[in-house]
């Protein structure tokens, strides 16, 4: 079992999402361990969105506990202060708002807002705050992507910045190149959307204290990821179009399989006969240390006529 997530004052004892619950408890024995509840987080994602739908604003719901505001506004920062106290009266929750001309911004500015605070990060002062910083610290670029960039010698967000357009379409493809230095600019103006947020997939996995050998044991644990997940997903009608499953050995090697349906699905049975066949295709001579199972969701398709 592994750490989820952990709160800031947590994190200052070396807690983080990813580490072993026992090393967790080393470092902090008189923290809160509360177990997963995902019905609980929706409940406080579904109230908070409500109260951010009360502002005079386009909201696009990005993720459980994040939404983009599309306002005009004389005075951003005072609206920003309206939002977290609403938040804050409405829920109980504190929440860090980052303001930006562009979504980019905005959403880099929110990290640079935590824990619980505000903070600008426009045109003005863009150069200033991420010319220096590694092409990762960008909204869209991940550790694969900065390290092709780092092998073509475009470390930080200036040199992506500067690099020309032409060079980053040959090297990385006509359309993600001059995205990529879209992102180093400080992203497009693409406009907040009024949408509903669906999610695309859901995912369970957990990390065993003791490696597991058994077969029939390894078996049994995808079957129960499976069966969680599909009680997840059971009350809003989705249907699985993919199933994923992810082992992790003792050696730390991870590889991950994935399976496309017949058709779609709303049967945990199908999603468990398809787990179990994707962990026939590993070859399981070592011990595992972490099994995982993801399901990806039949598109959601609307029409407004």
């Amino acid at each position: 079992m592994v750490v989820a997530t952990a709160s800031y004052e947590a994190r200052e004892f070396g807690i983080h999402s990813g580490l072993p619950l026992r090393a967790a408890f080393r470092g902090c024995p008189d923290a809160v361990f509360l177990p997963s509840d995902p019905a609980a987080y929706e409940e406080a994602s579904n109230q908070v969105m409500a109260t951010l739908r009360g502002f005079p604003a386009v909201a696009e719901v990005y993720g459980w506990d994040e939404a983009f505001l599309g306002v005009r506004t004389e005075d951003p920062h005072m609206f920003a202060v309206a939002v977290r106290a609403a938040v804050l009266d409405e829920t109980g929750l504190s929440s860090s708002v980052g303001i930006g001309d562009t979504k980019q911004r905005a959403k880099l500015a929110t990290g640079f807002a935590k824990p619980a605070g505000i903070y600008r990060l426009t045109e003005d002062n863009w150069v200033t705050v991420m010319a220096e910083r590694p092409t990762e610290a960008l909204w869209g670029i991940g550790r694969r992507t900065a390290a092709k960039l780092s092998d073509a010698g475009i470390v930080t967000v200036a040199q992506l910045a500067a690099a020309g357009s032409a060079d980053l379409a040959e090297r990385f493809g006509p359309a993600m190149g001059p995205w990529d230095r879209q992102l180093a600019l400080g992203g497009d103006d693409t406009a907040v959307v009024d949408v509903p947020w669906v999610p695309r997939s859901r995912s369970r996995e957990t990390t065993f204290a003791q490696d597991l050998t058994d077969r029939s044991e390894i078996d049994a644990q995808v079957v129960m990821l499976a069966q969680e997940l599909m009680d997840e997903v059971s009350t809003n009608g989705r249907r699985v179009a993919r199933v994923a499953v992810k082992v992790r050995f003792s050696s730390f090697f991870t590889r991950t399989r994935i399976m496309t349906l017949p058709a779609p699905t709303p049967a945990a049975g199908d999603v468990e006969r398809a787990a179990l066949a994707l962990l026939d295709r590993f070859e399981i001579t070592r011990p595992v240390r972490l099994l995982g199972v993801r399901v990806e969701f039949e598109p959601v398709i609307s029409h407004a006529g």
